[in-house]
């Protein structure tokens, strides 16, 4: 696949690259459609720096910068991540850890958190996940926490903390369940 850097995005132009990227894993939103119910649109995907990075990485896709279309090296990607993102490598373990495991990841920016997490993907199955990464050494607050879980159970999502820890590449997830008394 090919893939061209725009700003913080990655768009596949080839409409059949696009579909394969699609129904491969739920990468990206095709544009201008809303909820993608199949791989049968006919409009570029986009995709975020994360998905793109993670592709990149996995050898499935090529980035280029337009107009020259010239290949961008992965250690340019990763430095442009590393400005967009806060915690760029604490959430790319996290993505990776759930990409890898089979899952479908997309932003949970709408909810409040860091991924939103599909068992089967979007417009199969509604997010029955949501996760927030965290790093060992970061306070929580008990309102941040009852913030998160009341979010999560007003949506009918189970509340998750990735806490990473980069030096020994690892990633514990923690499930928070709400109960009524």
């Amino acid at each position: 696949m090919h893939g061209d850097l725009l700003g913080n995005r990655i768009v596949i132009w080839n409409i059949d690259e696009s579909r394969s990227a699609f129904r491969d894993g739920f990468y990206g939103k095709p544009l201008g459609i809303h909820k993608p119910k199949n791989a049968e649109f006919t409009a570029p995907l986009i995709l975020d720096l994360l998905e793109g990075y993670y592709l990149a990485n996995k050898g499935k896709l090529k980035i280029c910068k337009p107009p020259s279309g010239k290949k961008v090296n992965i250690k340019t990607i990763e430095k442009i991540c590393r400005s967009e993102y806060v915690d760029f490598e604490e959430k790319f373990s996290v993505y990776a850890k759930l990409r890898d495991a089979g899952l479908v990841v997309s932003p949970g920016i709408k909810f409040g958190c860091d991924f939103a997490i599909y068992e089967h993907g979007p417009g199969i199955d509604h997010a029955p996940f949501l996760v927030e990464v965290v790093n060992p050494d970061q306070q929580l607050t008990a309102t941040r926490i009852i913030l998160s879980g009341r979010l999560a159970t007003t949506v009918r999502k189970h509340f998750i903390l990735a806490v990473t820890d980069t030096e020994k590449k690892k990633v514990d997830f923690i499930s928070i369940d709400w109960w009524r008394a």
